[in-house]
């Protein structure tokens, strides 16, 4: 390419807008030019607009803290010099649809750490080595919006992709049941213990909305194109209970499963340590070395120690066995800002312009 895509970052004062604006300082194919956030921070440079809430650990970049705020009702001239944008504002679900969706007639394409548009059946939703052919159906979504280059693509709950990937090289043996439980980190919640006092030493056992999510998008993770739809599958069944722990970074899953037919011990370990991912995934600026890390000791993978594995990108997975009800059960783990949030999120703009769906201008 002859010069970095030019982006822009909604949402960029709260926790993964922050994020964002980390992690695309001095990478090798985006450059953030171009930074919104609500009305109230209209106008004031991204530091300012930042002050006394920058919630990451490392400084605002350098060559942001001067880049004026736009405001997110101002999407047209925000827009005008941009390749593409990352969406994490924070709006009513069917507001934040039409929004992502106004963008995208913009002729701006829309990668996207929202929910709203998860359920929306042409809009894919990817974890770049499991399911990057979801793509394709990003053609269907620009006849239905009326776009050429505009389209959204969104990227999962954060929750599930410290299990989902660790699934995915296990589907051919035919999964039938999961359960799992999620102990999720107080930043999934765009929080810090500063501002949560509250959560330190404690557990909360109800996250609004995230078991629906859990038991949901991981059908439409392994569903299949069909016609002008991405069709969720319709097994295995999922139960899932979720809860908010006293933990910064870090979403770990307990995962029972049943198989159809149920492989050996050495089976699923060697699914584990040769699976990559289709080969258009492989490669990318933000690609894990180790994308699934099995760890031999009983008390890993924990969060202190593994979250930030591959530069947060890589998924964990420890203590597999035999289980008294399900086949077998294990532990997973992954950074939920990182792998969960704003680094899958440039992950997945990386494999769309790898695919050739995000142009330059």
């Amino acid at each position: 390419m002859d010069r970095k895509f030019n982006v822009g970052v909604i949402g960029a004062t709260g926790y993964v807008g922050q994020r964002f604006v980390t992690l695309l300082e001095q990478h090798p194919w985006f450059k953030c030019s171009a930074v919104a956030a609500s009305p109230r921070s209209a106008g004031q440079s991204y530091e300012q607009a930042v002050s006394g809430r920058w919630k990451i650990d490392r400084e605002i970049p350098e060559e942001m803290k001067s880049l004026v705020v736009y405001s997110s009702l101002d999407m047209e001239n925000f827009c005008r010099d941009l390749d593409f944008v990352f969406c994490a504002v924070d709006m009513p679900k069917d507001q934040l649809r039409k929004f992502e969706e106004d963008i995208a007639k913009l002729e701006i394409p829309v990668v996207s750490n929202n929910s709203a548009h998860r359920g929306t059946a042409d809009v894919p939703m990817i974890i770049p080595e499991v399911n990057p052919s979801h793509a394709a159906i990003i053609d269907a979504q620009k006849r239905r919006l009326g776009t050429k280059r505009g389209f959204i693509a969104v990227k999962p709950n954060c929750s599930i992709q410290s299990y989902v990937p660790a699934l995915a090289p296990l589907y051919d043996f035919g999964i039938e049941k999961i359960s799992v439980c999620t102990y999720q980190a107080i930043s999934g919640a765009g929080k810090t213990f500063a501002d949560w006092p509250e959560m330190v030493g404690n557990l909360i056992p109800y996250i609004g909305g995230e078991e629906e999510k859990s038991e949901k998008e991981p059908l439409k993770i392994w569903g299949r194109i069909v016609g002008d739809a991405i069709v969720p599958a319709e097994s295995p069944v999922i139960s899932a209970q979720c809860y908010r722990v006293a933990v910064q970074e870090g979403h770990t899953a307990a995962v029972s499963v049943s198989f159809k037919n149920k492989p050996s011990v050495e089976q699923i370990r060697a699914a584990w340590d040769s699976y990559k991912g289709e080969e258009i995934s492989q490669g990318l600026p933000s690609s894990p070395e180790h994308f699934l890390k099995y760890f031999e000791e009983d008390n890993r993978p924990q969060v202190a120690l593994d979250a930030s594995l591959g530069g947060g990108m890589s998924i964990s997975i420890g203590r597999l066995r035999e289980d008294n009800i399900f086949d077998y059960k294990f532990t997973c783990l992954s950074h939920n800002t990182l792998r969960g949030a704003a680094g899958g999120a440039v992950l997945s703009a990386e494999l769309l312009v790898k695919a050739g769906y995000i142009t330059q201008k």
